[in-house]
């Protein structure tokens, strides 16, 4: 991981929320002045304050800072005063060198340099492949020493924030952060600098679909509020009273914020009883806990990773990073090439008529001599609309083109977009600067009149907005949205869709499966009643051919038993059929049942198959524009210092 190349920005949906922003900012700084041995408080410590409003001067700009750049601007501050005093006042340049120093001792140190190579610090590639799939990601930092262990779980935690915070909310699933032995993070009296965005995660995260899941051996040392926020809970044995009663505080406090009857005496004796690989689970939506029993478990107790473990597990990953291709800048052939006319060494800025705007680019870099080309610059608004596929968006678009000497001294089809804002143009040259030759036809005012109208004519033709559809969900992707972000986003919406689809299936079979069970209820309470009569009749019918056998022995007359005897075997013979209807008449009902509930799966799956947008073919969408919907802002000429 690299964690120390840049402290990045954080999001917009952050950078406007005051309170998040300096939340952000004093766990930054907290985290890094602990690497270098310093406890800075918020409140009175000068190295505190002043690396923090650096920080914030930057972020509130959206500009980020490596390292050596924030060395640099802790010997000459963005600001002249800090609070109401001074900078000199405040902390003297002196001073501000000495922190400087150990900074930059920091970076200067052999082994820092593991911390500056590697992936960077994006909570979305942790989650989520090049291609859109969901993965997992397992940081280990059993190597670090306990600053450097705080220092990587703050700046994680901090980002996964800044992440969450771009996401939208939902009641589906989205991620699930998980740390292992969360003991020193999330203390109960102290404030490390992890303590402040855990608690922010316990509190929200489920808002956006982020699960948090926390371990400990010692729930005793975790703070109050964390354990108060927490929704479902898997208790195994404790090993001190001091652990049960901590519990058993927090579970009384989760029920009482949830309305619900919480019996402490009889949680103590669940909790005192449980054996191995038993636990409790708490869940606040319950009514009641429940017990759960591992079936299997096997465990080699190897330990944590050693570093040569851990080379070996990395060694192919860091082969990868270092056989991935850079990107190469193409040189475009000769034919490519447009035409300009030759660089006048030393040549003056061509005189202009008036009607003729003109402006100039900035130079890239530092330069020490500035050579101006001259090209056309096209500024134009374009909306793209389609109101049966619910797109309005409107862009703002810059192209620059050269102007040349060929016949056709303006062609828009070689025009290429650029990033270029009106805010950066300029109506003074660089000092010193050097022009090529002005092409003759770019000297008539008449002919940017022409330029333009063929500039939108050129527009008409050439812009497109491609989109991606899901056929599944009938959704658009956003613009310039990657399709890897796209099939993302669509997962949760098909989760929530599903969620949805589940829903009225549920309640569609619901009804008809509660009828049936409760027509084989009837019916096996039926099965067993014909089954006692037929177990009474042969009572009987046994009773009766004994007692006609007896009188029969003593001389009695046997007709009137006979004739008993044989209604008691005809009613036998009955109850027999009628068990046997009964437990036909219970099959087909189990059957019909089963039928129902297969008919119930295979909706399921149906569904499953038809909403899955990781490998669903995706459709793509090509949205125009129109001339009523092209708004022309500028056609001028422009000196651009570019190579």
């Amino acid at each position: 991981m690299s964690i120390l190349r840049s402290f990045s920005a954080p999001p917009p949906e952050i950078i406007d929320d005051d309170e998040l922003l300096q939340e952000r900012v004093s766990t930054t700084v907290t985290s890094l002045l602990g690497l270098i041995g310093i406890e800075g408080d918020p409140i009175r410590s000068r190295e505190h304050i002043l690396m923090s409003t650096i920080l914030s001067e930057n972020w509130r700009k959206g500009a980020s800072l490596d390292l050596a750049g924030l060395i640099h601007q802790i010997q000459t501050p963005p600001v002249n005063r800090i609070g109401v005093l001074e900078l000199e006042s405040f902390y003297d340049s002196k001073d501000r060198f000495a922190l400087a120093i150990q900074l930059n001792n920091l970076l200067a140190a052999p082994g820092f340099r593991l911390w500056l190579e590697g992936e960077p610090l994006d909570i979305k590639s942790f989650l989520y492949g090049p291609d859109g799939r969901p993965k997992t990601s397992i940081f280990s930092i059993a190597h670090l020493s306990d600053a450097e262990r705080m220092f990587f779980v703050s700046l994680l935690l901090n980002h996964v924030i800044g992440w969450m915070r771009t996401q939208s909310g939902t009641t589906s699933l989205r991620a699930i952060l998980y740390i292992d032995e969360v003991f020193g993070y999330l203390p109960p009296v102290a404030n490390p600098p992890s303590k402040l965005p855990l608690l922010t995660l316990m509190k929200q995260a489920r808002a956006f679909g982020v699960g948090v899941t926390l371990v400990t051996q010692n729930p005793v040392d975790l703070d109050y509020k964390g354990l108060s926020n927490t929704g479902t809970w898997f208790i195994g044995r404790l090993q001190t009273d001091r652990d049960k009663i901590r519990i058993l505080d927090a579970l009384e406090g989760a029920s009482a914020g949830t309305g619900k009857k919480f019996d402490r005496g009889e949680m103590d004796q669940i909790i005192a009883g449980l054996g191995n690989r038993v636990f409790l689970m708490h869940n606040v939506n319950d009514d009641k806990p429940v017990i759960s029993t591992s079936r299997w478990a096997m465990s080699y107790l190897r330990g944590p990773l050693t570093r040569d473990q851990i080379k070996v597990l990395m060694d192919p990953i860091k082969s990868a990073m270092r056989d991935r291709p850079k990107d190469v800048l193409s040189t475009p052939s000769a034919s490519e090439r447009p035409s300009f006319g030759s660089a006048a060494q030393g040549s003056q800025r061509p005189v202009l008529p008036s009607g003729i705007p003109q402006y100039f680019m900035p130079s890239k870099g530092q330069q020490s001599s500035v050579e101006y080309r001259p090209m056309l610059l096209g500024v134009s608004q374009v909306r793209f609309h389609d109101a049966k596929k619910n797109v309005d968006e409107t862009k703002d678009l810059y192209f620059l083109t050269p102007v040349t000497n060929d016949p056709i001294p303006v062609n828009w089809e070689m025009a290429k977009q650029t990033d270029i804002a009106m805010s950066d143009l300029t109506s003074a040259p660089s000092a010193s600067a050097k022009y090529m030759d002005l092409p003759k036809m770019a000297s008539v005012p008449k002919n940017y009149a022409s330029w333009q109208k063929d500039f939108g004519n050129w527009l008409v033709r050439s812009q497109r907005m491609e989109l991606l559809r899901s056929p599944s969900l009938n959704r658009l992707s956003r613009s310039g949205e990657k399709e890897s972000d796209f099939r993302i986003r669509m997962q949760l919406a098909s989760r929530e869709v599903a969620d949805e689809i589940m829903d009225k299936l549920r309640k569609k079979y619901a009804p008809k499966m509660a009828a049936l069970d409760e027509r084989i209820r009837k019916s096996q309470v039926a099965l067993e009643k014909e089954k006692d009569q037929e177990t009474y009749q042969k009572h009987q019918s046994t009773i009766s051919l004994g007692s006609t056998m007896l009188d029969a022995l003593v001389g009695r007359k046997v007709k009137t038993g006979a004739t008993k005897t044989v209604r008691d075997y005809e009613r036998a013979r009955k109850e027999k059929k009628d068990i046997e209807i009964a437990d036909d008449n219970l099959d087909s009902l189990r059957q019909q049942r089963k039928k129902l509930e297969d008919e119930f799966q295979g909706e399921i799956k149906a569904m499953a198959e038809k909403m899955d947008p990781l490998t669903e073919g995706l459709e793509t969408v090509s949205i125009s524009t129109t001339k009523a919907n092209i708004s022309i802002e500028l056609v001028a000429l422009v000196w651009n210092p570019g190579t």
